[in-house]
C-alpha cells in the first residue's frame, strides 16, 4: 500500500549519479539526498567533483538542484524536483587548511565527517584500536564548521572521538548512516550510551540500510530493520532519528576498494575483517533503490508507529534540524 509521506529524505547516498538514478528518486518523492561526493580526494580533486556536479545539474535541472538551505528543499517539494546537499566521508578535502572549511561550504558542501574508518587530521574512526579524541585540529575544524554552518558528522568516527565531538560542537552533531550497536554490533554501528548523548543534544541519527551493518546482512527483514527503529526511537526519541540509506547504486569493486583503501594502504581493508565483504553486499529485498521509501514506511506503520512520527523519521526531522544547521548563527559571527 502506498503512504503518503511528502518529505522523504536520505541523509546519505553514493552513486555513479545519472540521469536514470534522478528520475528514480522523484519515481520515488524523494526530496532530498544528501550526496557523497567525495572520500580520500585533495581539495584540487574534490574541485573536479564539485565541477562534475554542476553539469549534472545543468544537464537535468528538470530533475535535481543543490541546496544550500532548508527552504530549497522545500521548494524542492512544491516543484517536483530533487534537493542534493553535497557530503565529504572523510576530512581530506579541507587538508590542513583551516580557511577550506568555508571555502567548501561556499562551494555548496554542508557535511563533512571528521574521519572515515581511520585516524585522521581531525579524528579517530572506527576501526582504529586506539581512540584519542578530537585533535587539536578538529577542535578548530569543528569551531569553524560551527561559525559557517557545515554539519559535523562522525558516521565512520570512534566511539570516544564522537563523544568529544558532541561536546566540542555547539552546535548538534549528526550521524548520518548507522544502526544501533545492540542491535548489530558492526564497527561502524554506535553504542545506546552514545545515541542517548547525540539525541540529548539534539543530535541526528539516519538509519543505515546498508547490508553489512545489518541483522543477518542482506537477508535482514524490513520487520526487523523497522522494529530496530522503533527500539531506538524509545531510547532516543522519535524527534531525533531519520533515514541514513547509505544506499550505493551502478559503482563496481573498484570503488568500494577506493572507499576503504584510499591511498594509505597497498593492501586490502575488508572492512569488518573477512575477505567474504571484499565487493558490494547485496541489498535487501525491500530497497534497492529510491523507489522503494515507501515500503519503509509501511513497515514502520506495521511496527505500530503513528502517520505523524512516520512523517518525522521518513523527513520531517531532517528538515528540522537542516534549518538550523546549514546557515551562520549570530553568537558566532565577529561583528
Amino acid at each position: 500500500r502506498q503512504m503518503c509521506i511528502r518529505d522523504r529524505i536520505d541523509a546519505a547516498q553514493y552513486a555513479k549519479w545519472d540521469r536514470s538514478i534522478f528520475q528514480e528518486m522523484r519515481d520515488g518523492g524523494v526530496t532530498c539526498v544528501n550526496a557523497t561526493i567525495v572520500y580520500w580526494e585533495s581539495a584540487r580533486e574534490t574541485l573536479s567533483a564539485i565541477g562534475k556536479w554542476n553539469r549534472l545539474f545543468e544537464q537535468n535541472s528538470d530533475l535535481i538542484f543543490l541546496a544550500r538551505t532548508a527552504d530549497d528543499i522545500r521548494r524542492a517539494k512544491s516543484i517536483g524536483k530533487t534537493a542534493i546537499t553535497f557530503a565529504f566521508q572523510h576530512c581530506s578535502p579541507i587538508e590542513e587548511d583551516i580557511d577550506l572549511v568555508e571555502i567548501m561550504h561556499t562551494l555548496g558542501v554542508r557535511f563533512m565527517q571528521l574521519s572515515y574508518n581511520n585516524q585522521s587530521l581531525c579524528a579517530a574512526g572506527c576501526y582504529e584500536e586506539e581512540d584519542p579524541g578530537i585533535t587539536r585540529f578538529g577542535r578548530q575544524v569543528i569551531k569553524e564548521m560551527n561559525r559557517v554552518g557545515m554539519v559535523v558528522d562522525m558516521s565512520h568516527s570512534g566511539e570516544r572521538s564522537t563523544f568529544h565531538a558532541i561536546e566540542l560542537s555547539e552546535r548538534p552533531i549528526t550521524i548520518t548512516h548507522a544502526n544501533p550497536k545492540s542491535w548489530q554490533p558492526a564497527l561502524r554501528n554506535k553504542s545506546d550510551d552514545l545515541l542517548k548523548a547525540l539525541s540529548e543534544s539534539g543530535g541526528m541519527l539516519g538509519f543505515s540500510m546498508y547490508p553489512f551493518h545489518l541483522k543477518n546482512g542482506p537477508k535482514c527483514s524490513l520487520g526487523d530493520f523497522c522494529a530496530m527503529i522503533a527500539s531506538t526511537a524509545d531510547l532516543m526519541g522519535v524527534d531525533s532519528i531519520g533515514i541514513g540509506s547509505d544506499l550505493v547504486q551502478g559503482h563496481g569493486n573498484e570503488v568500494v576498494e577506493w572507499m576503504r583503501n584510499g591511498r594509505w594502504s597497498k593492501e586490502m581493508d575488508f572492512g569488518e575483517g573477512s575477505s567474504d565483504n571484499a565487493g558490494w553486499p547485496s541489498p535487501v529485498e525491500w530497497f534497492s533503490g529510491n523507489r522503494d521509501f515507501n515500503n519503509i514506511a509501511v513497515g514502520l506503520a506495521e511496527v505500530g508507529f503513528q502517520k505523524s512520527e512516520i512523517k518525522k523519521i521518513m523527513g520531517e526531522n531532517w528538515l528540522s534540524f537542516f534549518d538550523n544547521a546549514f546557515g551562520p548563527i549570530l553568537s558566532l559571527i565577529h561583528i
